[in-house]
């Protein structure tokens, strides 16, 4: 029989395919020009089947993969029988598919022979989409218009040809011409895609190749749902907060989340989440999605499931609309992929009371700027995200303690830090300092990770800083769970040649800034997970020597006592400390 089932050829389509996704990254990190894209590694490659529904990707940022299926299938519905070989279609819309704007994607329907068998797509943070500030982060907006160039489904090559006019008018209203460089290595990403999944269909034949691609799709569901099985039934509920809305200073916004778990279904709720923000300060609902897939695959024991359609079905959600987490449009929303972290963190709380083993404590809250300016040496404007400020730790969990300056939560260790000597390279930003911060890390049984502090100075004159993110408010870092305790708060500031000192808000743009400018960023630790006081002795006297905790800090929230001249552990008076309970 030509479509018998062969379990081993099964395998081999789903490593093929997630070879062919690796590939289309590989093409992007050697074409792109963006250090966002080329270095820091911010997008996503994928394959999706004629429907929409995701073979398999390779998600870099996760962040921005599990969106990618939304949006394919709007297009899917949008195009219906004018999707033809050769198209290449961009897109950043949040109200249709997409999530953050400045996340877009080009995609590429494959065709074998005169059938469609799915598309390629790799969805990147471009430099700029346009919109009221340079580098897509206006914390002033109040509509998507003043955020971004509205992309809905458009074709840029239709058959194969080249629309030289949806060209000029999608990237005359994009300020940085390094935006269609990057644009055309995702066209040239996706154009392996193509070939790829187009010469291993050719091999097997269209209806062998689909029948073990639902096969798969069914084994993956089976492994999911087992899973979700393993979570003992009931309803769990957790919160988090959201600190300053970027109008009204001292606002919170509340996430609240039920987790019901029934059988091998696993439902999430949102009912009770604070409304929409005046501003940008809203996720859309693919970055929503997103959000609770890649917190319920951290707390799974299988870390191998396959990422295709089959491990959503289990999964449902309900994000009322006109909620901060599914606003209405046109409300402006590209914050909206750095509220994971407040999203994770709520899910974190509620599974704790089912998974104490399996959650972690809150990763350090994104605070982060994009610089903006020109570059004296080259006469060109550029704009970098400073990867490697904004990436505080990550939570402790029980077993381990939580990753140091890995970023948030969003990217899953995906998102790199850049080079520091091809940093100063590119731009005109010299690094003055770039280290581990010592005490950032939440205290715990499993400490969080440790945070970083960074020190950068301005080459060139007239600069733009547009700051986003959370953590900076007090309350507003990560949270220990289950006893520990919390990292450090973010912290950025601008320290003027006069030395004068601008302390800034976690949402705020800070235009015309003088040359010899330093900017000052703490990116704080993770939380940490159990009681301090049951961390070994020993790991805590190691840490103090290493620099990573303080003395007084050892003593305070581990009940550890080191000698200050020899840096060894004191026994006795760590033994008495503990006994007395005062950590």
């Amino acid at each position: 029989m030509t479509n018998a089932i062969d379990p081993i050829l099964v395998t081999v389509i789903q490593r093929r395919l997630k070879a062919i996704t690796e590939e289309m990254g590989l093409v992007m990190l050697r074409t792109a020009r963006s250090p966002i894209l080329s270095e820091a590694r911010d997008f996503v490659t994928g394959l999706y089947d004629a429907r929409g529904q995701m073979m398999e990707q390779t998600a870099y940022i996760p962040i921005l993969a599990f969106a990618v299926p939304l949006g394919i299938k709007y297009m899917v519905d949008y195009y219906g029988d004018e999707l033809y070989p050769g198209d290449v279609i961009i897109h950043n819309d949040p109200f249709t598919g997409g999530n953050q704007a400045a996340d877009v994607k080009i995609v590429r329907p494959i065709f074998a022979a005169d059938r469609l068998i799915g598309f390629s797509a790799i969805n990147g943070h471009q430099a700029d989409v346009g919109g009221a500030v340079a580098g897509a982060y206006n914390p002033g907006a109040t509509e998507i218009w003043q955020e971004a160039l509205r992309i809905t489904p458009v074709k840029l090559y239709e058959k194969g040809r080249k629309r030289q006019d949806v060209w000029d008018l999608v990237f005359g209203n994009i300020r940085f011409p390094i935006v269609q460089e990057d644009i055309q290595a995702a066209i040239g990403g996706c154009a392996v895609g193509e070939r790829e999944l187009g010469k291993l269909v050719e091999r097997y034949g269209w209806e062998r190749f689909d029948a073990h691609l639902q096969h798969l799709y069914n084994a993956t569901e089976q492994q999911m749902r087992a899973e979700i099985r393993a979570i003992p039934d009931g309803t769990y509920h957790g919160a988090s907060i959201v600190h300053y809305d970027g109008f009204n200073v001292g606002s919170t916004m509340d996430i609240k989340v039920a987790v019901t778990v029934k059988d091998e279904d696993i439902h999430f709720d949102f009912t009770g989440t604070a409304p929409q923000t005046p501003g940008y300060v809203n996720a859309p609902l693919g970055s929503s999605m997103t959000s609770v897939i890649l917190t319920l695959l951290m707390c799974l024991k299988d870390p191998n499931i396959p990422q295709n359609a089959g491990m959503v079905r289990p999964l449902t959600a309900h994000i009322p609309e006109g909620s901060m987490l599914n606003p209405r449009f046109p409300a402006a929303s590209t914050f909206g992929n750095h509220l994971s972290d407040q999203i994770s963190a709520a899910i974190f709380d509620a599974l704790s009371q089912a998974l104490p083993e399996r959650v972690t404590a809150a990763w350090n809250p994104l605070f982060a700027i994009a610089a903006v300016g020109t570059n004296d040496r080259t006469g060109q404007p550029f704009v970098d995200i400073l990867f490697n400020g904004l990436k505080g730790g990550g939570g402790g969990t029980q077993g381990a303690d939580g990753y140091d300056h890995i970023g948030l939560i969003a990217c899953g260790g995906g998102l790199l830090a850049q080079d520091p000597e091809m940093f100063e390279m590119k731009e005109p930003l010299f690094l003055h300092r770039f280290e581990y911060m010592p005490d950032s890390a939440g205290p715990g049984q499993w400490r969080g990770g440790l945070g970083v502090e960074m020190e950068m100075e301005f080459l060139n004159g007239g600069n733009l800083i547009s700051a986003f993110g959370d953590g900076i408010d007090p309350g507003s870092e990560a949270q220990g769970i289950l006893g520990g305790g919390a990292g450090i708060l973010n912290r950025g500031e601008l320290r003027y040649p006069d030395g004068s000192v601008h302390k800034c808000r976690s949402k705020e743009v800070v235009s015309g800034i003088p040359k010899g400018t330093r900017w000052y960023q703490v990116a704080g630790g993770g939380g940490g997970y159990g009681d301090p006081r049951r961390r070994p002795a020993e790991l805590v006297a190691r840490e103090v020597c290493y620099g990573y905790v303080s003395q007084q800090s050892a003593e305070d929230n581990y009940g550890v006592v080191v000698n200050p001249r020899t840096l060894e552990l004191d026994h006795a008076a760590t033994e008495g400390l503990r006994k007395e309970g005062k950590a």
